[in-house]
């Protein structure tokens, strides 16, 4: 599989929240209306105008401490088999794309015209997608394609300071993220790689990823990988997930 991935290693993250930043900046998306929910992180959830943000995690310890400071920046994961494409794609093949080059996944305005944006969402194993509620134009992370195909890289991983975000060619991102995972598991035995082998934002978790966010990988909210027979089977035999 060639194209271009992620490696988002946690282990090096201290929520500057940068990324989130330059994001914005990039993007041109304007500031969310906020207010203190009694945490650091600020906003609380991606949104139309947000697509990336630093989820913050407090772990205690069986005695109530403190054991660790979790964070998380999410993003799209640009799935490599994308539900949410297969979803719109019973309606209209070019409301959700995927560049053939990077594997990057873009909504269009074709997006507004989809009839159930709770489908597309709940489509999703990440619960990424978002739609702006005058528009009805559905948003998520870009992964900077316009950046990329001018031989940048994304503005997230432009502006991170610590080495968390990483960007290339897939092949590389693997390798660069198989020899870190085996490097930080001498230190956090539980450390794994997040739905590598299935999304193009592949992240290293030093403790399992159900701690740091509750869409951190597909298997915390489905069972098993979401390829197309899981993601049909989802769509059409079961329940829908709740949503954030």
């Amino acid at each position: 599989m060639s194209g271009k991935s992620f490696f988002v290693d946690l282990t090096k993250c201290t929520a500057c929240r940068g990324c989130q930043i330059a994001c914005k900046q990039w993007n041109k998306l304007p500031a969310e209306q906020t207010r203190n929910h009694g945490s650091h992180q600020n906003p609380m959830d991606v949104s139309a105008i947000t697509y990336k943000t630093v989820h913050m995690k407090e772990v205690a310890d069986d005695k109530g401490f403190m054991a660790a400071w979790l964070f998380f920046p999410e993003q799209c994961r640009h799935c490599t088999e994308p539900p949410c494409k297969m979803t719109a794609d019973t309606y209209d093949d070019q409301a959700i794309l995927q560049d053939e080059v990077t594997g990057a996944i873009t909504f269009t305005e074709k997006t507004k015209d989809l009839p159930d944006f709770e489908e597309i969402r709940e489509s999703c194993p990440y619960n990424i997608p978002r739609q702006n509620a005058e528009t009805k134009v559905m948003t998520k992370c870009t992964m900077c394609l316009d950046r990329v195909q001018n031989g940048l890289v994304p503005a997230c991983v432009q502006s991170c300071p610590t080495g968390t975000m990483n960007f290339g060619d897939r092949d590389e991102m693997l390798a660069l993220a198989e020899k870190r995972l085996a490097e930080v598991q001498k230190k956090y035995p539980e450390a794994v790689l997040g739905d590598a082998d299935m999304t193009r934002v592949i992240y290293l978790f030093q403790t399992p990823p159900q701690q740091y966010h509750d869409f951190a990988v597909a298997s915390v909210t489905m069972p098993g990988p979401m390829d197309r027979k899981a993601m049909f089977a989802k769509l059409f035999g079961s329940t829908s997930r709740s949503k954030a």
